[in-house]
């Protein structure tokens, strides 16, 4: 064993030792328990960040942990390799998206190679490819057939100049962000698949997921939104139109005192074709934010529109408005509108000088008030102005008021969802081709399988504002039936190649369908799925619905797809500005500034290096490339090893929290390698014949050093298996580390034991910091390879204690320590205690009023 620690060369040895014998590729085998391990695959953007570093670091110490527990494992990786930043770099550096994109997953895979993390790579798959997209093609097209995809108009952001729909990220300040133009609000025709047919089994299954987060089963709970109400019908005056409203507040319906609707509405298209100043209202609209965050901060605009609703119970004329936070995309895009218990409604009301009508008051013995002069009172209470409802609580209210409109047929008790159907068009380039032909007739129908896939071209030219298949006619011209047909030019929302590749990795080599059924059923679902909270909503509620999409057409037997989830922290890093002429902010990378901190760690001052002059510290944040505080793990790797991030990562918070990056504390875990290397050293120059551990002939002394190994082999078990708080993990095995290096090895019997906890330690690290683990396993003297040794299990005989520490005070304070058979009595104890002189100088001539006994620890005599 070298004495010095290189830990280039030792891990560029081990990683090549795993390559050559394919350590991690494995197969399925039902005679063994298998575990799959998975973190969210990374978009190819050109390098790894820390955010990547961290998730991947958390999946590989679970799957190698779980491998030495003697489980199968697997543990795959690939690349979420479409979307539009591939679009907009390839813009920026005159090339294709593909050829982007395929360079830096070389680079990328090269990184995560030399941060040894332990994956299959005969299971990679990219989803850009067409032998991964075709078979998301041929699931479209079964859920055509199934009824489950349809296609409608659907609103869109319209840039005027480039003449292309913007994805909501490309809309800056309520303009495109290439052209600068005001984006418009744009119907075009969508594909959209009907998850809305799954919302409450998606809802329901989310008490399956007892190994999930409550936070983010209560963010998808909230998201598919589930509500019961009253789905009721308005008549419009002198007219056989009618339009329908959906409340999860019948209640107050007798408090309507107008009614809005979206300015997309049929009933506003139609009026305002003779009201000039709807139209305009209509036209300003076609720019609103749809996003419920701008809805709920922008200033509510509307238009009267001239028509009168009929009140479905009172029969009473109501005036119907347009306004700008009503949505065609939600509900029926009408809402009813009660002033007096809505403060939407309420503000609107002010606004237009519209009436505001009161017809809930707190219950007599709420402590609520209702003063309408102030707010809208939007508590539940006791009906009042209502008619035959008075006096009617909420409960009450809903039920008969619900009655009436379903015994006039103006209403029924309706189950709605938040959750809209999923609309899957792009009109963008880089993205699997919707496999729909547009036949000369208008009728749309899917491909035939035989075609499949619809293949992307990847040898093209970006221009920066048309996708290239749809600037090329020729692209979409085909046959169906011996007619003319043209292929659909939108591309897939990229969350649907994420939605199933999980379950693709059971089989990617697999041609004859979308997954191979034994291979599916004997690996999903997923055993521990990693990844960032900000995917909390849409990518896990797509790959939910997804997974029963393909159990539901026969591929899958389960219902979930994730059985455990771990949603890491953000990694956060110092920030450093001056500030410019203007009051802007230029921000400097940590790398380029030199830091001076106080004892207690903070940062005092800090100097940019390039000029010596001091920069303000603006804190820890994300790091981004905003603040240019984002920390290179090549550099890290290149200085310190894989082994010191991948240590430093899982040792400085729990996975769950934030991680401040430290460069001191990136130092201290390279410092504690190091320790543990010159351990090894040490030990294998001086004891070159070990022989086995005599366990009954050890010493007092020899049996608490072993009995400190086992506990904390127990507690590093626990921490990681149970627990997965590594960071406790690795903090037990640095306490007994401590333990180690101060232990004397004189005879066999010391040396014996010290190579028992060498050993240990070594597995129990195995995980975190496998290359320097693989060496210092082998220079022990160990057969078996590493990554097929076992966990260690704690000895439980090793820790029962013989004897005790006994503290004894007198009065409550300290008088003496004795060491006592681990069996005393408490008669034993006392009397011990009592023969001690420095307690017999306190109790001597006093009467002992109590005595009380912690056993085995604590020894407390009271007396005066």
């Amino acid at each position: 064993m070298q004495e010095q620690y290189n830990p280039q060369e030792i891990e560029q040895k081990v990683q090549q030792y795993w390559q050559e014998n394919k350590v991690f590729e494995v197969k399925a085998d039902s005679n063994k328990e298998k575990f799959y391990c998975l973190s969210m695959f990374p978009y190819p953007s050109g390098k790894l960040h820390m955010g990547h570093v961290r998730n991947y670091t958390i999946g590989d110490v679970i799957s190698r942990y779980q491998r030495m527990l003697g489980k199968n494992v697997m543990q795959p990786m690939g690349w979420d390799s479409f979307g539009l930043p591939a679009e907009n770099a390839a813009i920026k550096n005159n090339t294709a998206p593909a050829k982007w994109t395929y360079e830096n997953i070389e680079y990328m895979k090269n990184q995560l190679n030399q941060l040894g993390f332990g994956y299959d790579w005969s299971r990679e798959l990219a989803t850009c490819k067409p032998e991964y997209y075709r078979w998301e093609q041929w699931l479209f097209t079964k859920l055509y057939e199934k009824g489950l995809v349809y296609k409608k108009m659907a609103t869109v952001n319209w840039d005027p100049v480039d003449q292309t729909v913007l994805a909501n990220e490309q809309v800056i300040d309520g303009r495109g962000w290439r052209s600068g133009a005001l984006v418009e609000r744009k119907e075009i025709p969508q594909w959209f698949v009907k998850i809305t047919d799954y919302a409450q089994e998606l809802l329901d299954d989310l008490d399956q997921l007892d190994e999930w987060p409550d936070q983010v089963k209560a963010m998808q709970r909230n998201w598919i939104g589930r509500s019961e109400g009253v789905e009721i019908e308005f008549k419009v005056k002198d007219s056989d139109e009618t339009f329908t409203v959906y409340t999860t507040r019948p209640d107050t319906l007798m408090g309507v005192t107008y009614v809005a609707l979206a300015a997309q509405h049929p009933l506003c298209l139609a009026a305002a074709k003779q009201n000039p100043a709807l139209a305009e209202f209509i036209d300003q609209c076609k720019n609103t934010k749809t996003a419920e965050a701008d809805i709920a901060t922008m200033e509510k605009l509307g238009c009267a529109t001239g028509l009168t609703a009929i009140h479905p119970i009172t029969g009473e004329e109501v005036p119907v408005w347009s306004a700008n936070f009503v949505l065609m995309d939600y509900g029926s895009g009408a809402v009813m509108s009660v002033p007096a218990h809505d403060q939407r409604d309420y503000e609107f009301a002010q606004k237009y000088q519209l009436a505001i009508k009161q017809v809930i008051q707190p219950a007599a013995d709420s402590e609520l008030t209702a003063d309408l002069t102030k707010e809208a009172f939007t508590e539940k209470g006791i009906l009042i102005n209502s008619g035959e409802f008075d006096g009617l609580d909420f409960d009450g209210a809903f039920k008969a008021i619900a009655e009436k409109l379903a015994g006039e047929g103006k209403g029924e008790v309706k189950v709605n969802f938040r959750l809209r159907d999923w609309g899957v068009s792009r009109q963008r380039y880089w993205g699997s081709p919707i496999p729909m032909l547009n036949l000369e007739n208008g009728d749309a129908v899917p491909v035939p399988e035989d075609q499949l896939p619809v293949v992307l071209p990847e040898d093209v030219v970006m221009d920066g504002t048309t996708s290239p298949i749809k600037a090329d006619p020729e692209w979409a011209k085909t046959q169906y039936n011996g007619q003319a047909a043209f292929k659909e030019t939108d591309t897939f929302d990229t969350f649907m190649e994420s939605s199933w590749y999980y379950a693709r990795y059971c089989s990617p080599q697999y041609q004859d369908g979308m997954l191979e059924p034994t291979e599916a059923n004997y690996w999903l679902p997923v055993d521990q799925y990693i990844g960032g909270i900000e995917h909390a909503i849409l990518h896990l509620l797509y790959s939910r619905f997804f997974h029963k999409l393909l159990r539901d057409v026969g591929l899958v037997q389960s219902d979930e797809p994730f059985k455990k989830l771990l949603c890491q922290g953000m990694v956060l890093a110092e920030t450093f500005y001056r500030e410019d002429e203007n009051g802007g902010k230029s921000w400097y990378s940590p790398a380029d500034v030199d830091v001076e901190y106080d004892d207690k760690g903070r940062p005092v001052t800090a100097i940019y290096k390039a000029d010596g002059q001091p920069v303000q510290i603006a804190g820890m944040s994300k790091m981004s490339k905003s603040k240019n505080n984002g920390i290179d793990p090549q550099t890290v790797i290149n200085q310190y090893g894989a082994d010191t991030v991948r240590l430093f990562m899982m040792f400085t918070a729990p996975p769950e929290q934030t991680l401040e990056w430290v460069d001191s504390g990136v130092e201290g875990a390279n410092r504690f390698i190091r320790r543990l290397w010159r351990a090894a050293v040490e030990h294998t120059s001086v004891a070159t014949d070990i022989q086995p551990l005599d366990v009954a002939g050890l010493t007092s002394a020899q049996k608490a050093f072993r009995r400190e190994l086992h506990k904390t082999i127990e507690k590093v078990s626990d921490d990681i298996g149970r627990r997965q708080t590594f960071n406790t993990a690795i903090a037990a095995v640095m306490e007994f580390m401590n333990k180690l290096t101060k232990f004397d090895a004189k005879d066999q019997q010391d040396h014996a034991l010290v190579h028992e906890a060498l050993n240990s330690i070594t597995l129990l690290l195995a995980p975190i910091t496998p290359h320097v683990c693989h060496e210092i396993w082998h220079a022990l003297g160990n057969e078996v390879a590493l990554e097929d040794a076992t966990w260690p299990q704690a000895d439980k005989s090793a820790l029962v204690e013989d004897e005790k520490l006994i503290v004894v005070q007198v009065n409550g304070k300290l008088r003496t320590k004795f060491t006592v058979a681990a069996d005393a009595s408490q008669e034993q104890v006392q009397e011990t205690a009592l023969a001690d002189e420095n307690v017999s100088r306190f109790t001597d001539g006093k009467t002992i009023r109590k005595v009380i006994y912690i056993p085995g620890k604590l020894l407390n005599i009271v007396a005066n």
